[in-house]
């Protein structure tokens, strides 16, 4: 008979979650995201799949989990200009997907077109990506630096568009300054004709 890990209901415990997490990338390693079932992580880690179900309702939430474990970015640079921190943004996220999280992220998206579950949670993750990077628009817009007349969400939807876009189609080299000053051109505040206001 195999042996379970005691269910502890809806308060994780962190050894137990560890174990779920590392059976899962070890089954991602081994196997593909397609190979990913909660049968198959209960399993390997030797905990009840009702525990699993509880913590993470479909397997695109664990999924997400997985990549989320594995990111390293604790936070994004303030530079003092909205261009800088774009720029700054685009370095760290780059920097972040040219490791096996990249590749990871990218099967994600790419499995989220066919799988409503892993569909419903990469949405999930991009609306909290969006809010935490509209505060750099927020910030902008608080030091003066930003027109009124685009929203902080719509701005932070074009940087996020653009990022995805390179992960795609495997361009992480860019030259994100390049990226940024054309991003933000259009919604900085201007004295004259495509002069940015100095900081």
């Amino acid at each position: 008979m195999t042996e379970r890990r005691a269910s502890i209901g809806a308060r994780r415990n962190p050894e137990t979650e560890a174990a779920v997490l590392d059976a899962a990338v070890a089954i991602v390693e081994e196997k593909g995201i397609s190979g990913l079932s909660m049968e198959a992580v209960a399993r390997r880690a030797r905990a009840g799949k009702a525990t699993l179900y509880r913590w993470w309702p479909t397997r695109g939430a664990l999924l997400m989990a997985v990549y989320q474990r594995q990111k390293r970015i604790a936070g994004y640079p303030d530079t003092g200009t909205l261009e800088g921190d774009v720029a700054g943004f685009l370095d760290t996220l780059f920097s972040h997907w040219s490791r096996p999280e990249g590749r990871l992220f990218r099967h994600i998206i790419a499995a989220a077109q066919g799988d409503a579950d892993v569909a419903e949670a990469l949405e999930a993750y991009r609306q909290d990506r969006l809010a935490s990077l509209s505060e750099l628009f927020e910030r902008a817009r608080a030091r003066g630096e930003l027109s009124a007349a685009v929203p902080s969400g719509d701005m932070a939807r074009a940087v996020m568009a653009m990022a995805w876009l390179h992960l795609l189609v495997d361009r992480l080299d860019a030259d994100t300054a390049g990226m940024a000053r054309a991003l933000v051109r259009g919604w900085t505040v201007s004295r004259g004709a495509g002069e940015a206001r100095p900081q």
